[in-house]
C-alpha cells in the first residue's frame, strides 16, 4: 500500500507504508512532513522504516528527526515493535516514556494504539 491518508479517530492521519523506502536522512522525514500537508495532524511512521541510527541517541538522528515535525507542528507517531531497540538502551527508554507523556511525539505497538490515543486525546 502507498502512503495513505486515513481519518482515524476522527483525525486526519498520514499512514506510511511499511514498505516504503527508509528514512535515514533529514531530507526523508522533511519529504514525508511535505507528503503530509495536504491536511495531515499525524504522521504514523512503521518503526521498521526508521534506519537504526534513530534508535541510537547518540547519533542525533531521532532528535534531528523529531525536531522537525515539532517545528512543522504535525505529531508523530512511530507504530511498531520496538522491545529490542529499548531492551538495549536506557536513554532511548526514557526517551520513548517521556513522548509518551506528551502531545507531539508517541511511540505505539500498532494502529490500533494510536487510534485509541488519538481518541483520548480529541
Amino acid at each position: 500500500m502507498p502512503d495513505e491518508m486515513q481519518e482515524r479517530a476522527g483525525v486526519h492521519v498520514l499512514v506510511c507504508d511499511p514498505a516504503g523506502p527508509p528514512i535515514a536522512t533529514e531530507q526523508d522525514a522533511l519529504d514525508l512532513i511535505g507528503a503530509a500537508f495536504v491536511g495531515a495532524q499525524v504522521v504514523a511512521v512503521p518503526a521498521n522504516r526508521l534506519d537504526a541510527r534513530f534508535f541510537s541517541l547518540g547519533t542525533r538522528f531521532a532528535g534531528e528527526v523529531m525536531q522537525k515535525f515539532v517545528n512543522y507542528r504535525l505529531r508523530l507517531a512511530v507504530v511498531g515493535d520496538i522491545s529490542t531497540q529499548l531492551a538495549e538502551s536506557s536513554a532511548l527508554r526514557a526517551l520513548v516514556h517521556e513522548s509518551n507523556r506528551g502531545e507531539q511525539i508517541w511511540f505505539v505497538p500498532d494502529l490500533d494504539a494510536l487510534d485509541a490515543r488519538l481518541g483520548a486525546t480529541s
